[in-house]
């Protein structure tokens, strides 16, 4: 029979030839794939609101799957996940694991450990020894109740490793989505994190050597041929990696030839590792752990696995594990009492140890908490333990169900607790006075944050902050240089760790080549050398729905007088935007109607050409387009401060309406008493300063140009072209503005960015477009930036 234990052949002959493809082995395991698909995604969006990690909703698919749950139906037990079929997928699950195991080595980089501080490395060892002699400890409990018979040496081993567990790359995970990454408590928990992995292994080796025979000199020979592999691996594996490495150009695809053999290579490892006697895995992981880190190697090698690994196979390995699991023999108050004992245990072990050494190290109590409780997150590898442990009959049915739900409560209460214990936002100095670029004593510090999402903006970026340096008898300029960097559901956005690393700190000399985060650093390192600005690299991990917060919080917390933003639109070869991705429009909006400072959008026409201008050779002319209002004095202001370098040229245009038709209907393009008044006091107050600055050197032009209509004053702004810079304010006041055409693509640039991006002006000058803070933006600010947004309408600013 087609569907018997011994006798599954891999394909049927279809349903009209009378043949259940269900009786074969691969339309099973792709009826088997598909459903496990479907229900960890259903169950990962289900609990999104929650903020929990992938691995909790495939934790939980795997058991729902299983005797547990829907298993409990005999029929679809054996139609679906009939016992002829669990070789096959114990088989694709445990391949797709090893090359998991592989991408989670790529992500720990050994000399990264070699740095890690004396108090990462004391929480780490806290974290495993506390925890590691409690579960010993509660070993004793299970072997005198419901684990009677079983090996003593390896039982108490693989408890103590069970409870001992922090899943690095869950942790990682967890630590992004809260935004914790690249906080202190987050580095921490990060270093302590991959320490505890690292012991993690050594410690399972040990378990599986102690679990195999039973005679003392067999285990010995066992860790003694893993060492000697390890060793081995470590003198051979980084001669090859390196060499594969230097072969492989930035800018340029990888060789597939070097990824097929990197993959042979972890194959090869796993097999050794197997016929030693420790596992398939440790072999992979130790492949990965040892390639370097450097380069496009790694990363093309992360990409060309991971999607088919982690998104297909990866789950699979959680239904292996949710078919062994049955809570039904949880039974009886001691089965239940021994379940809350396991769970205490792993707690307390973990979050005491690591609160009092994080106490110790003059960790403030609410970090300390934090970090106990991220050091509690278990995951992928407790699984793997619990599943090695229950093929090699350490641990019993009834064992593996308790230790499974531990893993997943555990897992599933960090998240929460964190949040509320945690809050780094509200612990961190919100009230700072210089919010703009306007300000009465203009030799104080100004401090600026930059975003860009990759190198195309960067020239243009370091030119536009060398414009803005000012004179060096002031305080000078301190730019913050934030990479924004999309968090997505590939668990290799858990290699944006290494990108984070020197987060906000004074950038160093960079050895080695690197990517394009590196790339990044090492342009503006060049700069701040060069011209003695103080510039600072940040980075913002985040999904696109929530980069605002992460950028808001940043610049509240530097106290930043202003943000530039990079437009969402790109300049193509024949002078036309196109969209690069409409979500970092939304990021704009966002930031533009809930910052604490001022806001500018950079729209990149190559501000000073594809590289960087030295300071002697800068030869610019900034054009500032006046109309009137707090947008476009700020925007002035912004003028001022580039008009203080020596090679810049500031021309100020101020449009006022012909007097003949002023509050009149003499032309139909104006428009009566639509939006606000402009503020002619404090205009002709601010405009006061800059006229009587701009009888000095020459630097400043200022002039007043009398226009009838829309249309002269758009042939008044085509006649500039002599012009490098255009700033304006975001939503100018006055009648003159508000009769400009209002039905835009962008109306969060304003009608003066709309019409300076568009077709009507030919220009190959960039623009920055800007928006003073003010405790609550008008309405129509408000409004312009609603426009298929659903954030809130009356946002208030503390």
């Amino acid at each position: 029979m087609a569907g018997g234990c011994e006798s599954m052949h891999a394909t049927s002959s279809g349903v009209l030839q009378g043949d259940n493809p269900l009786h074969y082995a691969l339309p099973l395991a792709i009826v088997q794939i598909c459903l496990v698909l479907i229900l960890t995604r259903v169950l990962a969006f289900l609990l999104r609101p929650l903020r929990q990690p992938r691995v909790v909703a495939e934790i939980i698919g795997g058991i729902l799957l299983g005797p547990s749950a829907l298993g409990r139906n005999e029929k679809y037990l054996h139609a679906i996940f009939p016992p002829s079929s669990l070789t096959v997928l114990d088989t694709l699950a445990n391949l797709g694991l090893l090359f998991f195991l592989f991408l989670v080595g790529t992500e720990l980089d050994p000399r990264s450990l070699r740095r890690t501080g004396k108090k990462a490395l004391c929480i780490a060892l806290a974290g495993i020894t506390l925890p590691f002699v409690l579960g010993i400890g509660t070993s004793f409990a299970l072997r005198s109740t419901i684990a009677k018979g079983v090996n003593q040496a390896p039982f108490l081993v693989f408890m103590g490793v069970a409870l001992s567990i922090t899943a690095f790359p869950v942790l990682a995970r967890i630590l992004a989505e809260l935004k914790l990454l690249t906080t202190d408590v987050g580095r921490m928990a990060m270093s302590a994190a991959a320490v505890n992995d690292v012991a993690a292994w050594i410690l399972l080796a040990l378990a599986i050597a102690l679990s195999g025979s039973g005679s003392p000199i067999v285990s010995l020979w066992v860790l003694l041929c893993g060492t000697g592999f390890v060793l081995l691996c470590i003198l051979i594996a980084p001669i090859i990696f390196n060499w594969m490495a230097r072969q492989c150009s930035e800018g340029e695809p990888v060789n597939e030839l070097y990824v097929c053999a990197t993959l042979a290579i972890v194959l090869a490892a796993g097999f050794v590792t197997d016929a030693i006697g420790i596992h398939a895995l440790f072999g992979a992981f130790v492949v990965g752990v040892l390639v370097p880190k450097e380069g496009p190697f790694a990363g093309a090698l992360v990409e060309k696995v991971e999607d088919l690994v982690s998104g297909l196979f990866l789950p699979l390995y959680f239904v292996s594990s949710g078919l062994k699991t049955n809570v039904a023999t949880i039974q009886g108050a001691q089965s239940w009492g021994l379940l809350v004992l396991v769970i205490f245990t792993s707690c307390f072990g973990k979050i005491a140890g690591t609160v009092v050494v994080s106490l110790g190290c003059k960790i403030p109590l609410q970090e300390s908490l934090a970090l106990g409780f991220l050091m509690n997150t278990k995951g992928l590898v407790e699984l793997i333990v619990l599943n090695i442990g229950k093929d090699k009959g350490v641990l019993n049915d009834q064992i593996f169900a308790i230790m499974v739900l531990m893993a997943l409560i555990t897992t599933f209460m960090t998240t929460p607790v964190v949040i509320a214990i945690y809050k780094p936002a509200k612990m961190a100095v919100t009230e700072y006075k210089h919010r703009t670029i306007t300000r009465k004593d203009t030799s104080k510090q100004l401090r600026i944050l930059t975003c860009f999402h990759g190198t195309r903006n960067i020239p243009t970026l370091i030119n536009l902050i060398e414009a803005t340096r000012g004179t060096e008898k002031k305080e000078g300029l301190r730019v913050y240089a934030m990479h924004l960097l999309e968090l997505t559901e590939r668990s290799s956005a858990i290699l944006m760790v290494h990108k984070a690393r020197k987060n906000g700190l004074p950038l160093l000399n960079t050895q080695g080549q690197v990517g394009e985060s590196n790339q990044v650093i090492v342009a503006f390192e060049t700069f701040g050398q060069l011209s003695k600005v103080s510039i600072r690299p940040t980075t913002a991990i985040s999904a696109m729905s929530s980069m605002h917060e992460d950028i808001i919080a940043s610049a509240e917390r530097k106290r930043v007088s202003m943000i530039i933003l990079p437009f969402h639109k790109n300049q193509r070869l024949d002078g036309h935007f196109e969209t690069t991705r409409a979500a970092l429009r939304n990021v704009n909006r966002r930031v533009l109607q809930h910052a604490p400072c001022s806001v500018s959008i950079l729209i990149d026409r190559g501000l000073g050409g594809a590289s960087h201008v030295s300071a002697s050779e800068v030869d610019y002319t900034v054009l500032v387009l006046f109309f009137g209002g707090h947008d476009d004095r700020e925007a002035l202001a912004y003028g001022m401060r580039v008009a203080e370098h020596p090679g810049i040229t500031l021309n100020v245009v101020r449009f006022v309406i012909d007097p003949e038709i002023v509050g009149g209907t003499v032309h139909v393009d104006i428009v009566e008493s639509s939006g606000p008044e402009p503020e002619s006091e404090d205009d002709e107050n601010f405009l006061a300063d800059l006229k009587q600055k701009s009888t000095g050197d020459g630097s400043i032009i200022f002039e007043e140009r009398v226009v009838k209509d829309v249309t002269e004053t758009i042939e008044v702004i085509r006649s500039c072209k002599k012009c490098n810079l255009f700033i304006v304010g975001r939503m100018s006041e006055g009648q003159l503005v508000s009769a400009f055409d209002t039905r835009s693509d962008c109306p969060e640039l304003g009608p003066l960015g709309n019409l300076l991006t568009s077709t009507e002006i030919t220009t190959t000058a960039s623009v920055l477009v800007v928006q003073k803070y003010r405790s609550k933006l008008s309405q129509e600010s408000l409004s312009s930036l609603k426009v298929g947004d659903s954030s809130r309408a009356d946002y208030e600013r503390n």
